[in-house]
């Protein structure tokens, strides 16, 4: 009987410890560190030239190598940017990131009222490369939030959902 109970036991402890580490995933992620130029030297002066020249009121810029190109992540007044360029300091995107509907161009609002007429506009990602202008824009319906694309004074729905934050 003491056998049994203690056969019982071991089994169980057993079967419960092998249960335990077939849930337990151990999940890795390896996150790089960002770096911080704090010198012009290390980017090409040709790109900080041009950066310099293309925005001139930019706020803290923060540059990244990426293959053969350049990133900077820099503010301007109340909204975010990105931009990359190539070794030879020309332009190859800029990503705006606009937190409220001041920021956003009149006629781009006038579209977007138009086709939205009773949404509220929360956000939007303007994205220049080469000669397009696109905006991205997060609208808030009553109890839908829209996700509109406008390009070449085209309005386009992406996504409609249900808010659930209410």
């Amino acid at each position: 009987m003491k056998a049994k109970s203690i056969f019982r036991m071991t089994a169980t402890l057993l079967l419960f410890f092998s249960f335990q580490s077939s849930f337990a995933q151990i999940i890795k992620v390896d996150t790089l560190r960002e770096i911080i130029i704090r010198s012009t030297s290390l980017v090409s002066p040709k790109v900080t030239s041009a950066f310099s020249k293309d925005f001139k009121d930019a706020i803290g810029p923060r540059w990244y190598k990426m293959d053969q190109n350049y990133l900077v992540k820099f503010l301007t007044k109340d909204q975010k940017n990105h931009a990359l360029y190539n070794k030879k300091g020309n332009l190859i995107y800029h990503v705006s990131y606009l937190f409220n509907s001041f920021g956003l161009p009149k006629n781009i609002r006038g579209l977007i009222n138009g086709k939205y007429p009773n949404c509220k506009i929360l956000t939007a990602i303007h994205v220049d490369q080469d000669a397009r202008s696109i905006w991205v824009v997060n609208l808030k319906a009553d109890d839908e939030l829209i996700l509109a694309r406008v390009e070449e004074e085209q309005v386009e729905e992406i996504e409609r959902v249900n808010d659930v934050s209410k």
